[in-house]
């Protein structure tokens, strides 16, 4: 039931980083605080569709 999303930098609007997750424990959209290399800073990062 894991799914690949894709993950999206708020700042810069870019898709860094790939992941997975439970479809059924985590019903909606994810965030997670994550290196961007373009902003060269700590960011959140949020689930695409």
């Amino acid at each position: 039931m894991r799914d690949i999303i894709t993950l999206e930098c708020t700042d810069c609007k870019r898709r860094n980083y790939t992941t997975t997750k439970n479809k059924k424990k985590q019903t909606g959209r994810v965030e997670y605080k994550k290196y961007c290399r373009f902003c060269s800073k700590h960011t959140v990062h949020k689930e695409t569709r």
